[in-house]
């Protein structure tokens, strides 16, 4: 069964195809990565965004008119080597990256922040 099926996962097709421009194909190149990284990954449909758990919430995905903004729940917890984290940076808990039109995404680095977040939600 693929666990990404259902309602919410609808519901962020929908939001992909309603926005006709680089924020739709940067939302979309972003969910794929989520789920190449972790492919038991849950979507669900919150607070009017898309949202990805494991175990535990994972992340968000929220477009903005100048950002596509991935917020990670547990994002202070984990490491950030190549330091793609460049939002939300004050607070205890919470970390987000904020991807701006024409900006390349670090794949591999956001694949394994996705996966860091999943083992420390399965390790709780």
């Amino acid at each position: 069964m693929d666990k990404a099926a259902g309602p919410a996962s609808e519901l962020i097709d929908a939001r992909i195809a309603e926005l006709e421009d680089w924020r739709g194909q940067t939302l979309a190149r972003l969910r794929s990565l989520i789920r190449q990284a972790d492919p038991d990954v849950v979507e669900e449909w919150k607070w009017g965004k898309p949202v990805w758990s494991h175990d535990g919430l994972i992340c968000t995905g929220e477009t903005y008119k100048s950002v596509v903004k991935t917020t990670f729940a547990r994002g202070a917890a984990l490491e950030d080597p190549s330091g793609l984290f460049n939002s939300s940076l004050e607070g205890n808990t919470r970390r987000a990256i904020d991807f701006r039109e024409g900006e390349a995404i670090d794949e591999d680095a956001f694949k394994a922040l996705v996966r860091a977040a999943v083992a420390l939600n399965t390790s709780a």
